[in-house]
């Protein structure tokens, strides 16, 4: 075996090991955050992703109302399924965050993977604005200006270190869709899986799907929160425009403690 053989399997040994270590802690932590026994403290993390002065002047002007659906929403759904934790989250909003998170490795080799992901929490930790009770979830938004309509990098949300990467629209008008994009990442920081058909996007049925019996079952008029789409055909679906266009299904519930069967 050479050297640099050798080395490489000691690397990947060594990264497995602080891995276990991390995803241990973070296990223990995420069964104790969906206990519900208390509320989950969210704070949020602005950051002006393409150092534009408008995305800069839609930072400054943010506060914790902007946020407010998602505390609502949550809260809604939750005495849907009878929980008895009246407000499941209290979300903060923290000073803005002033450098950029790793980005995911282009290739899918596990040990660049695990870097990767060794270093995301690592920067999360430096990164840490927030000057209050530490919170639970970490959720990283990144503003683009919107007048580049360019589509946007996938947002995602790790149960491993319960933090998340969101990438947004610098604009009032699209703060409701924003609002789903955040709280699907929550979601998965807590264990909800996604609800659609990576290679296409579309809801996955029937977990992906609200209304399940209705006749006739298209078009839908709400969307499962972990599916992320409103469905319309076999074929199509369109994004809701807001939480108000969404709902947390039984699945999705379960994955996060809040159905015990």
């Amino acid at each position: 075996m050479s050297a640099r053989k050798l080395f490489r399997i000691v690397r990947i040994f060594i990264l497995s090991l602080i891995l276990l270590g991390v995803a241990l802690g973070s296990w223990l932590t995420s069964k104790r955050s969906t206990d519900w026994e208390q509320p989950l403290w969210i704070a949020i993390y602005p950051i002006n992703a393409d150092n534009s002065q408008s995305t800069q002047n839609y930072i400054n002007q943010l506060d914790i109302e902007g946020f407010q659906s998602i505390e609502e929403f949550i809260s809604e759904e939750a005495q849907e399924f009878n929980l008895s934790l009246k407000h499941p989250f209290t979300l903060k909003l923290a000073p803005q965050v002033k450098s950029l998170p790793p980005e995911p490795p282009q290739s899918g080799a596990v040990w660049e993977i695990m870097l990767w992901s060794l270093k995301l929490r690592y920067w999360a930790y430096q990164a840490n604005t927030y000057q209050g009770p530490a919170p639970h979830i970490r959720m990283f938004v990144k503003y683009y200006d919107v007048k580049d309509r360019q589509p946007l990098a996938h947002s995602l949300g790790l149960p491993q270190g319960m933090l998340g990467i969101v990438n947004a629209f610098a604009d009032n008008k699209m703060t409701p869709s924003n609002a789903v994009v955040i709280t699907h990442e929550i979601l998965h920081t807590l264990g909800a899986t996604d609800k659609y058909d990576l290679s296409t996007g579309l809801p996955l049925f029937p977990a992906g799907y609200v209304e399940t019996d209705r006749s006739p079952l298209f078009p839908q008029e709400l969307a499962e929160i972990m599916a992320g789409k409103i469905p319309l055909s076999k074929e199509q679906a369109t994004v809701p425009r807001g939480l108000h266009q969404v709902v947390i299904g039984q699945e999705t519930a379960r994955e996060i403690y809040w159905l015990k069967e």
